[in-house]
């Protein structure tokens, strides 16, 4: 498939590409080339292929969804400039 100049501009008008005269010529042979290999691809007989979502079948481990608080309430507060009774002791800032 061969891509027109007109159709180049309009595509390149469509996606908000500002192109030059000079470049419509480049655009045209890539976007022409583009298209003849997804051509190619769909030539593929592809009827008895199952769809797959990633080239492994890996399954991700995964952990249980659970509400925790961590139980490192004071690791947390040991990085913090000051604190009382568990928790983060800041300057008063309303009056």
């Amino acid at each position: 498939m061969s891509l027109t100049e007109k159709e180049v501009r309009k595509i390149a008008k469509l996606s908000r590409i500002r192109l030059e005269d000079s470049e419509i010529e480049h655009f045209q042979k890539e976007l022409s080339s583009i298209l003849n290999w997804v051509e190619m691809l769909q030539e593929v007989d592809t009827d008895n292929v199952e769809p797959i979502t990633s080239v492994s079948q890996a399954n991700l481990p995964r952990r249980k969804d659970e509400i925790t608080d961590g139980n490192i309430r004071d690791d947390i507060l040991a990085n913090a400039p000051d604190s009382k009774y568990g928790y983060f002791l800041v300057p008063k800032v309303v009056e």
